[in-house]
């Protein structure tokens, strides 16, 4: 049978096409699987999209088609329902053909040639290196490793990508935080430097103050009186007005400068241990989750070699620029965006919104013919001024797509948990893996389109029940598993089942199962067109069901060892795709449970 049956059928809708109206043959022929048994096994909606063109009924242009299609080994019947879809019953044969197929190609069933090979590059996660991951990025790193491997089974030449924001003022504020903590081990209580509420205020700050004491002792102890000189001081605690914030904001930055004057060269030694040490916590923490990254891109390399300049100047060039109050600011507005923005301030420092124009750039220059970034649902305005900065540069800013990722919210015993420790700080990656695993943190991340809210039942995460999906699924694999010690003294070697005859299985259980299994390879192409990983989720969950329920109402080692063999066969078969949409996923499949 062809690789794919939609294909084969698609192909006698066209011959019945050409042969009925062949002005009309390059209509789009749409193939869908019911959701009903009843109603076969494919349906086409031709005739009913035939109708306005050809000025007839519905049901009568399918009653033309279907005299003209030519007859096929896989199709036992096809009839007329409702207002003119034409349906497909395939053969038993047919549907029992896609065990073969899977066992003989293993873990490459259901791989695409969708992509063509063609360079794509996911961005995703890019958390500045601040401090710990927390929850929300978790749902990101769980969405991009599974669209990355997804795209890949789909026959993309994907690489995965890490942007490290480690310029910028952020990067500044978490140096100067760490500095200050390390002098508070050198100074009586009475004497310190007041912590900025604005500056970085975690645990992890302390500890990195700890390991330049330990590495470098009082090297970069400085008089506090140098350290506060010229600066505005803070306002009350109490006050949250804007003046309030925004003299925070100026004591804040007037900390930097001096931080910077008074250590000179060893600005950059505090500057890139904070940066290394966070950096280091973040990788690790990312590769404990299953979660890797091909290239870990600086933006502070944008900078050091002029990149960001060289953008600006081009949108200057081209008349995309103008000056406002000593500032450049692209006329954004013109693309799409809401408001115009600024490229580069009064004081001559670029904004994070040229640096990320130039990173754009920088992709395209890298030959990618495709670019995804998954970026957080608060992000959403940010797509059209990038999509018109890139328009502006003469780019094809369709290349570009972003995908938003929403937050996720923990829940506990049905109510809704906190999601901040009594340091204020969110609840980390590496703390919800710890509780509930990280084979049902990747799984329930990708259970939602990544767009909609996500509630993330804590309890139902780590129940071994079936009401848990991962664990429903992840059974499902291990019962195969152990059938198979009990058919073969040797149940890794499955070859034995290459040339089952599959004949024999013919019950319900058996042809729903092997139609389930056929599924695979649309639900992959769908999910790839559709970035939807969660996709795949639901089809497995769906799966894990059929086999579950067969499993249940059928004995597999009955004495007919035809009968036999073509029940295990089946079996390995579902186990193969349940490790296949496993793996995408990142999810383990466990042999024993």
């Amino acid at each position: 049978m062809n690789h794919d049956i939609k294909t084969h059928l698609t192909d006698l809708m066209r011959a019945a096409l050409i042969s009925v109206v062949p002005d009309q043959a390059d209509t789009d022929i749409v193939l869908e699987r019911p959701k009903q048994v009843a109603h076969g096994d494919f349906s086409c909606n031709l005739a009913m999209q035939l109708a306005r063109p050809m000025k007839r009924n519905p049901r009568e242009i399918a009653k033309l088609l279907l005299s003209e299609i030519p007859k096929s080994p896989y199709v036992g019947k096809t009839e007329i329902a409702g207002a003119g879809f034409i349906n497909f019953h395939l053969l038993p044969s047919a549907k029992l053909e896609v065990i073969r197929r899977i066992l003989a190609q293993g873990v490459a069933f259901g791989r695409s040639t969708l992509g063509g090979k063609r360079k794509l590059q996911i961005e995703f996660v890019s958390a500045n290196p601040t401090g710990p991951l927390h929850v929300g990025h978790g749902r990101g790193a769980a969405y991009g490793a599974s669209l990355s491997n997804l795209l890949a089974f789909a026959g993309w030449d994907v690489t995965r990508e890490y942007y490290v924001n480690d310029a910028g003022r952020q990067m500044d504020i978490l140096a100067l935080s760490a500095w200050l903590r390390y002098m508070e081990l050198y100074t009586e209580a009475s004497a310190r430097i007041p912590f900025p509420p604005n500056a970085y205020q975690g645990d992890y700050v302390r500890d990195m103050a700890k390991q330049m004491k330990i590495a470098h002792d009082g090297k970069y102890v400085r008089p506090a009186a140098a350290v506060l000189q010229g600066t505005p001081g803070l306002p009350d605690t109490e006050r949250t007005d804007d003046e309030a914030r925004a003299q925070r904001e100026t004591h804040l930055d007037a900390l930097i400068a001096n931080a910077k004057a008074l250590l000179g060269e060893d600005w950059n030694y505090v500057h890139n241990h904070v940066l290394t040490e966070q950096l280091e916590d973040c990788r690790g923490d990312l590769e404990e989750f299953g979660v890797h990254f091909d290239v870990w891109f600086s933006e502070k390399s944008l900078f050091d070699t002029g990149l960001v300049a060289r953008c600006v100047e081009q949108l200057e060039k081209a008349g995309h620029l103008y000056d406002q109050d000593g500032a450049k600011w692209f006329k954004s507005s013109t693309f799409g965006d809401e408001k115009d923005r600024v490229v580069q301030r009064d004081n001559g420092l670029y904004t994070y919104f040229a640096s990320d124009i130039a990173y754009h750039l920088n992709k395209y220059d890298r030959g990618f013919e495709r670019i995804i970034n998954i970026w957080g649902a608060d992000h959403h305005g940010y797509i059209p001024r990038v999509k018109g900065a890139l328009t502006a540069l003469g780019l094809d800013a369709d290349v570009l797509d972003v995908a938003l990722v929403q937050f996720a919210v923990l829940y506990r015993n049905g109510q809704k948990a906190s999601m901040s420790t009594r340091s204020g700080e969110f609840v980390t990656l590496r703390t919800l893996r710890e509780e509930v695993g990280n084979d049902a943190c990747r799984f329930f991340y990708v259970l939602r389109k990544s767009d909609q809210h996500l509630d993330f039942d804590l309890d139902l995460a780590t129940s071994q029940t079936n009401e848990n999906p991962v664990y429903y699924i992840q059974y499902a694999h291990a019962r195969v598993c152990s059938l198979l010690a009990q058919w073969s003294t040797h149940p890794d070697d499955v070859a034995a089942l290459a040339d089952t005859e599959c004949a024999v299985l013919n019950n319900p259980h058996e042809l729903a199962l092997a139609a389930k299994l056929g599924e695979f390879p649309e639900v992959i192409e769908s999910a790839a067109r559709e970035l939807a990983p969660h996709l795949i989720a639901f089809y497995l969950k769906d799966l894990a069901a059929e086999f579950h329920s067969y499993y249940n109402a059928e004995r597999m080692l009955v004495d007919d060892v035809l009968l036999k063999n073509a029940r295990i066969a089946l079996s390995v078969a579902v186990r193969q795709v349940i490790r296949n949409g496993l793996v995408i996923l990142g999810v383990s499949c466990p042999q024993s449970m």
